[in-house]
C-alpha cells in the first residue's frame, strides 16, 4: 500500500458554534461533565412517552448547540446497523461538537472497508530497538488520553523489555537437593528472555540495552477474536478488512472483552481522557481515533484514519529500523505477503485459536 497523503475532507455541515465547549473534568472522583448513555437511558426509563417527547422538543428549540447534539447521540443506533444517511448525521453532530470543544475545524471520516483488502502486519523482532517511538506517536496520532494520574495515561502499544541471561558452568552445583539438581537446576533462576514485572515501563538513557531484547504488543486485529464474542451490547465487531472495532456510543464499559482479549491489549477511560486542545489531532474516524469518553473501552484500529486513505499507520511511519511492516494479505506483492512467504514467521499465543493478523518474524 504506497503512502499517500489523506485527503481535505469538508465537514458535512457547518462548524459554527457561539462559544467553545468546556472540556469535562479528568478527575476522576469529581463530577461527570455530561451524562453518560447507559445513566441517560437508565433515568429516561422513568419517564413516560409523553414527557420524553416534551423533554425532546424543548432540548431541540434550545440555543445550546450542545444540548441538542447531546440529545440526538443518546438515542443514536449501533453505528453498523445505520443507513448512510443516519451514519453521515452522525458524524455531523461530531463534527460541530469537537469543533467547538477543541477550538478547531475537526473532520470525522466514515470512510469504510475497501473490498479486496485484508489488512495485515509484520514485525522483525530482531530489529526493534525498545526506543517506543511507536506509542508516542500512537498516543499523538490516536487522541489518546495523557494526564498525569493513575487511570489517565493510555496507552495502546506495549513494548516489553525481556532480559538477557546465560548459562554458567559455577551454578552447576548450586541444585536443589544440594549439589544434585535432580528437583531444580543450578541455572533455574537464569533471566534469559524473562519478562519481569513493570519492564513495559523501563527508561533507559540509551537503547538498545545491552542486557535487554524487545517485544512489542498491541490489538492482533484477530481473525477470530474473541472480544467480539463476549461483547453484551456487541459494539465491538470486525469490519470487512479485518480490523476489530469500537462503537464508542454504545460501549457501556463492563469490560467483557478486556478479559477475553489474551493479549492486554484493550483499555478503559476510568477518567474522564485527559486530551490538551493544542494536542488533538483534528484528522479523525468514526470508528478509529475521535475523541472517547469516560466508562468506554478503546484500542489500536491500525489508524484507520490513515490506513484506509492509502497511508501507513503512525507506528509504522515513525520506527527508525523500519522494524514494522503493513499491507493487503490479500496483494502477494505487498510487504507483509512477501514477509510470511520468505521469512520465519510465528503469531502470538496460537494455542488460543484467535488467528491473528499481526505476525513477528525475524532474519
Amino acid at each position: 500500500m504506497a503512502p499517500e497523503k489523506i485527503p481535505n475532507v469538508a465537514p458535512a455541515e457547518d462548524l459554527a458554534c457561539e462559544s467553545p465547549a468546556q472540556a469535562a473534568s479528568a478527575d476522576p472522583s469529581g463530577p461527570d461533565m455530561t451524562t453518560s448513555r447507559r445513566d441517560f437511558m437508565k433515568a429516561g426509563g422513568m419517564l413516560s412517552v409523553s414527557s420524553l417527547l416534551g423533554v425532546g422538543s424543548l432540548i431541540t428549540m434550545s440555543e445550546d448547540a450542545n444540548a441538542a447534539v447531546e440529545w440526538a447521540e443518546h438515542f443514536q443506533g449501533n453505528y453498523r446497523l445505520m443507513t448512510q444517511q443516519e451514519k453521515a448525521e452522525a458524524r455531523a453532530r461530531l463534527e460541530r461538537r469537537y469543533s467547538a470543544e477543541y477550538g478547531k475545524r475537526v473532520v470525522v471520516d466514515g470512510t469504510e472497508a475497501q473490498e479486496g483488502v485484508l489488512m495485515g502486519y509484520a514485525l522483525n523482532i530482531r530489529k526493534c530497538i525498545g526506543c517506543r517511538r511507536c506509542v508516542k506517536a500512537c498516543v499523538a496520532e490516536n487522541n489518546q488520553s495523557r494526564g498525569p494520574r493513575p487511570g489517565e495515561s493510555i496507552e495502546w502499544i506495549q513494548v516489553l523489555r525481556m532480559e538477557r541471561g546465560g548459562f554458567a558452568e559455577e551454578k552447576m552445583n548450586h541444585g536443589y537437593p544440594e549439589g544434585l539438581g535432580i528437583q531444580v537446576g543450578g541455572n533455574a533462576y537464569t533471566p534469559a528472555g524473562q519478562v519481569l514485572e513493570g519492564q513495559y515501563y523501563y527508561e533507559p538513557e540509551l537503547v538498545p540495552e545491552k542486557d535487554a531484547t524487545y517485544m512489542p504488543i498491541a490489538c492482533m486485529q484477530c481473525e477470530k477474536p474473541p472480544c467480539v464474542k463476549v461483547c453484551p451490547v456487541r459494539t465491538t465487531y470486525r469490519e470487512p478488512d479485518g480490523v476489530v472495532v469500537i462503537d464508542y456510543n454504545w460501549c457501556i464499559g463492563c469490560r467483557m472483552c478486556m478479559g477475553a482479549c489474551p493479549y492486554w491489549a484493550r483499555r478503559l477511560n476510568v477518567a474522564n481522557p485527559v486530551l490538551p486542545k493544542e494536542e488533538m489531532n483534528p484528522v479523525t474516524h468514526y470508528l478509529g481515533n475521535r475523541p472517547r469518553m469516560r466508562g468506554v473501552v478503546e484500542k489500536c484500529h491500525w489508524c484507520m484514519q490513515r490506513s484506509r486513505q492509502g497511508r501507513y499507520p503512525a507506528c509504522v511511519e515513525v520506527c527508525p529500523v523500519g522494524a514494522r511492516k503493513f499491507g493487503n494479505l490479500l496483494d502477494p506483492e505487498s510487504e507483509v505477503s512477501l514477509i510470511l512467504a520468505r521469512k520465519n514467521v510465528f503469531r502470538l499465543k496460537a494455542e488460543m485459536n484467535t488467528f491473528p493478523k499481526f505476525f513477528y518474524f525475524y532474519d
